[in-house]
């Protein structure tokens, strides 16, 4: 007699294995992107031999010197290098930026995936907690958090944290709900797998795009809370130098020294405009209804 072979487990559906890359490569918004936030990047990572002084270094006789040959992007009120104050204040607004939505991405998507497989009371009471959060501004939320833990960088990644965690829960819900009920999670379930390996294995890499494409968009929301956190005195206590607390210190002197705020609204703008175009191309090669627009 011939025996029946044990059944193979199942398998999540699989996307064609070079339609992402190609769709991405083939993306000019992409392109941009990718390459105005890797000149970003590298100069944050680069500061201590791309910078041409000490971004603490305090000279009282350039007090507020326009730019020039010796001070490219001027000085401020204590005679400290704009430029390098730029250039290192992108190591602290790509750091706040990128652990904020990190530590949003993992609690929110764990939460998410969570209501949506249990349901129940367990999915009443996230989804209510996640409406209570909703109904705060983001700015609002972060400045009361901030508020009541201090001013440090700790804090403020802390805080900027807590704002994001809500549309993360909302965009790993509702896949979760709509998997649970395909025939490769009953499969799962007649073989004996557990939830934890059903909800890890085979429900969370269905949804990873969607969560990869809102990380980098709301680390582009980070960046700007963390700016405007610290613009109010909420960020990282001063010396250390951010894009919005050197913002907060032109404030006083923008009619005489209109660079002091105009280049770090720049590279504010530069780097979410980067984020934002990154997020859009990632959007439209992961979702397989855009590439079939574009192809």
């Amino acid at each position: 007699m011939s025996t029946l072979a044990p059944p193979s487990p199942p398998t999540t559906p699989a996307a064609p294995p070079d339609s992402l890359w190609h769709a991405l490569l083939s993306n000019r918004v992409a392109w941009i992107g990718v390459t105005m936030l890797l000149v970003i990047v590298l100069a944050a990572v680069f500061a201590p031999w791309l910078a041409p002084h000490d971004p603490l270094q305090q000279n009282i006789a350039y007090r507020l010197d326009p730019p020039s040959a010796d001070f490219w992007l001027g000085t401020d009120s204590y005679g400290r290098d704009v430029l390098s104050r730029l250039i290192y204040g992108s190591r602290i607004s790509l750091l706040v930026g990128f652990l904020a939505v990190l530590i949003a991405m993992v609690i929110g998507s764990s939460l998410g995936i969570l209501a949506g497989y249990l349901g129940g009371w367990f999915d009443q009471l996230v989804m209510g907690l996640v409406d209570v959060l909703l109904s705060f501004p983001t700015l609002l939320l972060g400045l009361m958090v901030a508020a009541m833990l201090g001013a440090s960088l700790e804090n403020l990644i802390v805080a900027i944290a807590i704002t994001e965690i809500a549309p993360f829960v909302r965009i790993a819900r509702a896949p979760t709900i709509a998997l649970k009920q395909r025939d490769f999670i009953e499969a799962g379930r007649a073989l004996g797998f557990g939830p934890l390996r059903l909800m890890g294995v085979h429900i969370l890499p269905n949804m990873a795009s969607d969560v990869i494409v809102l990380a980098s968009l709301w680390m582009a929301a980070a960046i700007r809370t963390e700016a405007s956190l610290s613009f109010i005195g909420l960020g990282v206590p001063p010396p250390v130098a951010t894009w919005g607390s050197m913002i907060r210190e032109g404030f006083n002197n923008i009619l005489d020294a209109w660079w002091l705020i105009v280049f770090p609204c720049v590279a504010i703008l530069l780097t979410v405009l980067a984020l934002n175009l990154l997020g859009d191309a990632l959007r439209d090669a992961l979702d397989p209804k855009l590439r079939g627009e574009k192809r």
